[in-house]
């Protein structure tokens, strides 16, 4: 069965869905670069590989402390391990950089991919405890962000973070470690579904596969250790053929893994598995028997006959039909990256230069410990299924919001509109003249909120609410001119402080009222 391909209105609000969904937040000008584009051409865009960013650099060095070895503004991706105290700052620099590569981000589905790997391979920063190899895992989780998932189902495997946070670097012949053979099937590959009928020998068998492999914290790199390795034959159940994987010695104990990832793969489960999960992430969290029939199932035959590659996947999900549906749009509730970044991204905040690296670092680093405040601290997830929204039934994505999360997040949204972040002189706030000023008419009170809802919210609102924002504007009079004439008047004299504040203080109102609504929280 072939997936349904779009074929309806492609129009501004299904280009802020599609981008919505697979960028950080969309600012404007991005909606606006596609419009009269066709839905085949903005997809291959977002898929289209861009450059690697520099690595994450010293910003971390105070009178308190000085990373031996590791000047200020040099990367320390490849330096000795160090001391402990390095190493913690270190992971607060990687923590900060990633945040950074998402604001930064060009109009391309690399970040949200790197983000949907780093929950499907779940790590945790605080149990790996090496900043290096948690850089190293990132870098090969951007890079491969939508290559071939087989391919990088054997990178993970071989990945020295993966290989510390999963105790595969202590598995042995003598002493089997089930860790990674468990979640390899689990998790990663075959998932839960009904099934993905293995057998607690299959985990016990691939354990045993699995052992030898080993980390050289010098060389920042794996390595296969053959005097460590089972040789014996592997039995696996009848849900794999009852296959036989042979036992191999020296070096060439190595290719078991290769017969193992065949072997797994070989499964449709596998497919099926990886589908899913990408529709939750990008989609909706319920799958229900018409979506597996209609969406799932056609998607994992097609990740099938391209050989597990992602991107014809990718592009048949995002040019579906079943993507641009109603009930498909605004059912998200934004994850607290998304959030943040988003909102960041949204309005254009100016953030420090990158030449100021420690003020530049330090508030990417405040959006990422205020998200860690409302359940997502990046690169280190609760456990090694990820964050609960992702996969948790039946609430998913709702577990975001409760009665301790909400205020926070709108407490953030708050604070970015009035007072904003101000650390070391540099302020980290919306500015909200210069974006409404952006708009084609503000001064018109009925477009300015007809544009500002259309770019912030993804779901119309009610007559109701529209009025109450205007009586904003309006500052409580009932004639279109007490907005029009104030923006008007401070745009004949943008010095004058005076009128400024006259527009300011509204506007501040306004775009606090959206984002306090619960259709902020929805993409």
């Amino acid at each position: 069965m072939a997936i349904d391909v779009y074929a309806g209105t492609f129009g501004s609000k299904e280009i802020t869905h599609l981008l919505k969904r697979c960028l950080f937040g969309v600012k404007r000008a991005e909606i606006n670069s596609f419009l009269g584009q066709s839905v085949s051409i903005v997809v291959d865009t977002l898929l289209q590989d861009t450059s690697l960013p520099n690595p994450p650099v010293n910003n971390y060095n105070d009178t308190s402390y000085t990373d031996p070895g590791i000047l200020r503004g040099q990367t320390w991706v490849t330096a000795p391990f160090g001391d402990g105290t390095a190493n913690s700052r270190r992971i607060t620099s990687l923590k900060s950089w990633w945040i950074l590569q998402m604001l930064n981000q060009s109009t391309s589905l690399r970040e949200k991919m790197v983000l949907f790997w780093h929950n499907h391979f779940a790590t945790e920063a605080d149990v790996i405890g090496d900043a290096r190899y948690l850089y190293k895992h990132n870098n090969l989780l951007r890079t491969s962000a939508f290559g071939n998932f087989k391919t990088l189902i054997k990178q993970i495997t071989l990945d020295p973070a993966m290989l510390r946070y999963l105790n595969g670097y202590l598995n042995t012949k003598t002493a089997p470690d089930e860790n990674y053979g468990r979640e390899l099937q689990e998790l990663f590959t075959l998932g839960k579904g009904p099934n993905s009928n293995y057998t607690e020998n299959d985990v016990k068998a691939a354990a045993k596969l699995l052992t030898g492999y080993r980390l050289d914290a010098t060389a920042i790199n794996s390595f296969f250790d053959s005097t460590k390795h089972d040789t014996t034959d592997k039995q696996f159940s009848s849900f794999y053929g009852n296959k036989i994987i042979k036992g191999r010695t020296g070096v060439d104990g190595a290719k078991e893994l290769d017969d193992l990832i065949d072997m797994i793969f070989a499964q449709q489960e596998v497919s099926l598995h990886l589908c899913r999960n990408l529709y939750r992430f990008f989609v909706y969290y319920e799958i229900d028997a018409t979506v597996e029939l209609q969406v799932i199932v056609p998607l994992a035959e097609i990740l099938r006959n391209n050989n597990y590659e992602i991107k014809p996947v990718l592009k048949a999900l995002f040019t579906s039909n079943h993507f641009f549906l109603p009930q498909t749009r605004s059912c998200h509730i934004k994850a607290p990256i998304d959030f943040m970044v988003g909102l960041c991204r949204e309005y254009e905040l100016v953030f420090p230069p990158e030449t100021d690296i420690e003020n530049y670092y330090f508030m990417g680093d405040y959006l990422r410990s205020t998200a860690a405040t409302i359940q997502q601290n990046l690169a280190d997830p609760p456990n090694v299924s990820g964050w609960e929204a992702y996969y948790q039934a039946p609430q998913f994505y709702e577990i975001w919001i409760n009665s301790d999360t909400l205020p926070k997040r709108n407490a953030f949204t708050d604070r970015m509109i009035n007072t904003g972040y101000t650390r070391n002189g540099k302020k980290l706030m919306i500015d909200a003249v210069a974006y409404t000023n952006q708009f084609t008419k503000p001064e018109d009170p009925n477009l300015l909120i007809n544009d500002a809802l259309a770019h912030l919210y993804t779901i119309d609102v009610s007559t109701e609410t529209k009025n109450f924002l205007k009586s904003i504007l309006l500052s409580n009079q009932t004639q279109d001119y007490y907005w029009t004439d104030a923006w008007n008047s401070y745009k004949m004299d943008p010095g004058n402080t005076g009128r400024l504040t006259i527009v300011s203080t509204r506007l501040k109102q306004f775009y606090k009222y959206i984002m306090n609504l619960e259709e902020y929280q929805l993409s």
